[in-house]
């Protein structure tokens, strides 16, 4: 029989990262919440306020790009380690486990998407989730290779087109939709609650367009594959017999990553740069992330001390949700109506409150419950378990 995984079976570095990517996607859509995204392509043009422009530009480049592929790669470790551990049991059927989970996911994506916001990320990976099972029967290096040659032609194919159409080289222009940007708001701002909801409905037809789902096929769909070949290889579990290698990719990685995200700012920004700054340099900046994380934890105080973040990590499923429902109250007019109305400064603080509020609920309930509550209702759902207790 397949069965979830235990307390006593979680990686506390995994849940470390995992918790510290929430926070660095709550830093990035706070923004979303509250301005009229996705009409706007950059918002490094939007804010007019010099100060405004500089904190955003760094936070562009420390955050912004980087934490959607970092949670991509988390989710495909997630699900290679099910299936590892499947395998290890006899009988364990995971393939009907597996995308059972996945369907109930995706359910949960559909109502966070069209009930609260429209940058709902639960869908896309749950569908995606459903093409990595499919290839977790292959080895590490398969896997891995996919991951490079999805995404190697992706940027291949964008260069050729940036050059065939002359705009390799040319400064990066935002394009903005005037009437749609109005239009969110004035729905968002002050309207209604079904004001929002309609204008909800043409913001998803933007974030879930065909293009955006091709775009993940080459994206998001090979950080899960880098992810499961790194769960096969069992890198983070090693990492006290790997730490050299851990090291260097926290080194280069975050070298390299800061470095081509911040290029473009000390000159000119071309699309091709811009291109390289988003698609190479965030995901890149995602593994060094990842990695110095798990070089800290090999430290023995640094787990103990980053306890309250792992916590978080182990309900990051409800924790995600519950941003969307502080954030839609907070900005939207049926809520406190603050849409429009913060800086970059204080969407940074009210992101970061958000998340101390977040850690010290799951700190709480996690001294009576071993599961979130939305952790609960999938596990429940799809494998039949009650939520336990913690034993005295």
């Amino acid at each position: 029989m397949f069965q979830p995984t235990t307390l006593n079976e979680r990686i506390q570095t995994l849940d470390i990262i995992r918790g510290v990517s929430l926070l660095g996607i709550l830093l990035v859509n706070i923004f979303a919440f509250s301005l009229p995204l996705p009409h706007v392509q950059d918002l490094n043009s939007w804010f007019t306020d010099i100060h405004d422009q500089l904190n955003y530009q760094k936070l562009d480049i420390y955050v912004q790009g980087s934490f959607y592929p970092l949670f991509s790669m988390l989710f495909g470790y997630g699900l290679a380690m099910q299936y590892m551990k499947a395998q290890q049991r006899t009988g364990a059927k995971f393939y009907s486990f597996a995308a059972k989970r996945l369907l109930i996911l995706m359910m949960i994506g559909l109502m966070h998407a069209f009930l609260l916001w429209w940058g709902d990320i639960i869908t896309l990976y749950a569908v995606f989730g459903l093409f990595v099972i499919l290839l977790l029967r292959f080895s590490s290096g398969l896997l891995l290779s996919v991951a490079l040659i999805l995404n190697g032609f992706f940027h291949v194919l964008i260069i050729l087109l940036y050059a065939m159409s002359g705009i390799a080289t040319s400064e990066y222009e935002t394009f903005v939709d005037i009437s749609a940007i109005e239009n969110a708001i004035t729905a968002y701002g002050v309207g209604t609650w079904t004001d929002a909801f309609l204008q909800r409905l043409q913001d998803l037809s933007v974030q879930m367009s065909p293009a955006m789902w091709v775009s993940a096929v080459f994206t998001i769909f090979p950080y899960m594959l880098v992810g499961a070949a790194a769960a096969k290889w069992r890198l983070v579990e090693r990492a006290k017999e790997l730490k050299g290698l851990w090291i260097f990719l926290a080194v280069f990685c975050i070298a390299v990553g800061l470095f081509l995200k911040s290029f473009p700012f000390h000159a000119t920004r071309t699309y091709l740069w811009e291109y390289i700054r988003v698609y190479v340099g965030g995901p890149m900046l995602a593994v060094g992330y990842a990695s110095l994380i798990a070089v800290l934890c090999l430290i023995p105080f640094v787990p103990k001390l980053l306890s309250p973040i792992a916590k978080a990590g182990r309900m990051s499923l409800t924790l995600y949700i519950m941003q969307s429902i502080i954030c839609t109250l907070l900005f939207y007019h049926y809520g406190f109506g603050l849409y429009g109305k913060v800086d970059v400064v204080m969407g940074i603080v009210i992101a970061i409150s958000i998340y101390i509020v977040q850690a010290a609920f799951a700190e709480i309930w996690f001294i009576k419950f071993r599961q979130g509550p939305l952790e609960y209702i999938v596990k429940r759902l799809a494998y039949g378990k009650t939520l336990k207790k913690v034993e005295p």
